[in-house]
């Protein structure tokens, strides 16, 4: 965040509208209400963009809190969820074998 000495928005102006406008978008809006049964809200990336810009404007402070608190939550909500699948240590005994190749010949039904 810091560059130079001056500290710098997470993410660039033009990220929070491009993420603003892709959870807007309808495909976005029918993918949450299929999975969810709701629309997404969207008013924290607006709001984002506009504290991003009032940053860029006026180096405001609360404009800095403001993005920084956002981003925190963001975070947060990430490391809420545990991950979907438990990782290998190493590949299978027998990852080179075919399909079908590990069964005995009579479970076979080709």
């Amino acid at each position: 965040m810091a560059y130079g000495g001056e500290w710098r928005p997470p993410r660039t102006c033009e990220d929070y509208w491009s993420e603003w406008k892709h959870c807007k978008g309808i495909r976005n809006l029918f993918h949450n209400y299929y999975t969810y049964g709701e629309a997404p809200s969207c008013e924290q990336w607006k709001i984002d963009y506009g504290n991003c810009r009032q940053w860029e404007k006026s180096k405001s402070p609360d404009s800095k809190e403001s993005l920084c608190k956002s981003e925190r939550a963001r975070i947060i909500e990430k490391q809420k969820y545990d991950p979907v699948w438990k990782l290998r240590k190493s590949p299978p005994r027998d990852w080179y074998l075919p399909l079908g190749q590990d069964k005995p010949k009579h479970l076979n039904k080709t």
